[in-house]
C-alpha cells in the first residue's frame, strides 16, 4: 500500500481526500502538529506529498523547501490560490504539479497515479549512466555533472531529460512529452511543462551546458549534441 502524506488544515477536505484515496488502496497520513511537518514526513516516509499553500504556522512553500532538502519524493500543491506566481514558485521549489481548488477528484487521482507510476515504476531499459556533451547523466542518483560541477534534478526534470536524451537530436513534440510524463495530456497544464523545461535548462546552464535543449517553435523540444546547435 502506497502512502500519501496530506498536509491540509481544512479537516473537511482532509477527510474527503482520505476517504477517496482509501477506496483506491492508498494509505493517507497527516501531521498532528503543523509545526512538526518535517519530523512527521521523515518518520512516515510517504511515497507522495499533497500540500496546501495556506497552513498554520508556516506555509506550504516553507515545507516544500524543507522536504526537498531531505527527499525527492513527488509533491503536489493543492491550493485555492490562483495567481500564476503561486504555481511558478511551487514548481521552482521542486513541486511536481499544482492543482487548484475546487478540484475534480478524478483528475487529482489520475495525476497522483501517473506521478507514482513514473516515479516508482519506470522500467524502460536504459543505462543508469550516460554521457552527453561532455557531461555525465546519472539516472540512479538523479543528477548531471560536468567536470567538478554537479546539479541535482527533480523527478520531473530527470524524466524530461531522459525522454529528450532517448531521442537525442530529434524533435519530441510537446504532446508526446506530456503523454510520457502524465500518461494523458488532458490532465496537464501547458505552463507546468514549460516551467519544468525552463527550470531544467537553467540547471544545465549552471554546469556549462547552454542551449543544449532547444525549442522548435510549433513542433516541440530537442536535446542536441555539440556540433548540432
Amino acid at each position: 500500500m502506497q502512502k500519501i502524506m496530506l498536509i491540509e488544515d481544512d479537516i473537511s477536505i482532509f477527510n474527503l481526500l482520505k476517504e477517496k484515496f482509501l477506496l483506491w488502496s492508498f494509505e493517507v497520513i497527516g501531521p498532528n502538529d503543523f509545526q512538526q511537518v518535517l519530523p512527521t514526513f521523515i518518520e512516515q516516509k510517504p511515497q507522495l506529498v499533497i500540500i496546501d499553500i495556506q497552513l498554520p504556522a508556516y506555509d506550504g512553500f516553507h515545507w516544500c523547501r524543507e522536504i526537498r532538502v531531505h527527499s525527492k519524493v513527488p509533491i503536489i500543491f493543492l491550493s485555492s490560490r490562483d495567481h500564476p506566481m503561486d504555481m511558478i514558485m511551487a514548481m521552482q521549489m521542486g513541486a511536481d504539479d499544482f492543482v487548484q481548488k475546487p478540484f475534480n477528484m478524478e483528475v487529482l487521482l489520475a495525476k497522483v497515479q501517473a506521478i507514482l507510476r513514473r516515479t516508482y515504476d519506470y522500467t524502460e531499459e536504459q543505462s543508469d549512466i550516460v554521457q552527453w556533451n561532455g557531461a555525465i547523466i546519472d539516472y540512479s542518483r538523479s543528477n548531471i555533472s560536468k567536470g567538478d560541477q554537479e546539479v541535482e534534478l527533480t523527478k520531473n526534470e530527470l524524466f524530461i531529460l531522459r525522454v529528450l536524451y532517448q531521442f537525442v537530436d530529434k524533435i519530441v513534440s510537446r504532446d508526446d512529452l506530456m503523454r510520457k510524463l502524465w500518461d494523458d495530456e488532458k490532465f496537464v497544464n501547458d505552463n507546468t511543462l514549460s516551467v519544468n523545461v525552463n527550470r531544467l535548462r537553467l540547471k544545465l546552464e549552471q554546469i556549462g551546458l547552454e542551449e543544449v535543449i532547444i525549442t522548435k517553435k510549433g513542433l516541440g523540444y530537442m536535446a542536441v549534441t555539440k556540433g548540432e546547435l
